[in-house]
């Protein structure tokens, strides 16, 4: 397979300037530098930055790549394993997109319960990244598609500030039309639990 020396020196950088062409960004930094090197391999970390922005499938990894079909399903599995990459069947063909860092890997990799990565050293440079720094905080507020959406606790409103323009702006609206719900901790408990 190729690309296996040459790349090392440059693979995390190549995979934050990757990660930072998406929507959310992903400011440079002493801590995210950390963060990628416990998450990906130098060699995941090269083969990564080279993937388009939209899906992909094994063929057009392995073209990419230059390496096999075979061996690209192998390296674009093992990603999705960690829950760097998701995966999903489009057309009855199995693609792959790298998960967003918020609302993404990074919660990903907490989720994570098989050893994969140590979640304690983790939730300390999540912290340094989030709560300390606050370039990647910025850069996540500043997009145009926000990343998480408040609802108003429905009870609290007294009938007489009460207005509705759009039904599908309330929380109970919105729970009785889904087609699936799925409860978690949240990422920043997550986090904090972990950090101590």
């Amino acid at each position: 397979m190729g690309h296996k020396k040459g790349h090392e020196k440059n693979s995390y950088v190549q995979l934050q300037q990757r990660l930072d062409k998406s929507p959310q960004s992903a400011p440079t930094s002493k801590a995210l530098f950390e963060i990628l090197q416990v998450l990906f391999t130098e060699e995941e970390a090269h083969f990564v930055s080279l993937l388009p922005i939209n899906f992909v499938t094994a063929e057009k990894a392995a073209k990419i790549w230059k390496t096999t079909r075979d061996e690209a399903e192998k390296i674009l599995d093992t990603l999705a394993g960690k829950g760097l990459l998701m995966d999903g069947c489009q057309d009855e063909r199995r693609s792959y997109i790298l998960a967003p860092t918020m609302a993404g890997f990074f919660e990903f990799s907490l989720m994570r319960t098989d050893g994969k990565f140590d979640r304690k050293v983790l939730s300390e440079l999540y912290y340094q990244y989030l709560n300390v720094e606050d370039d990647f905080l910025f850069a996540i507020f500043a997009t145009q598609t926000p990343i998480d959406r408040v609802f108003v606790q429905e009870e609290t409103i007294r009938p007489e500030d009460y207005s509705e323009i759009l039904d599908y702006e309330r929380a109970t609206k919105v729970i009785e039309t889904a087609e699936c719900i799925t409860v978690g901790t949240c990422y920043c408990r997550h986090k904090m639990e972990h950090k101590g």
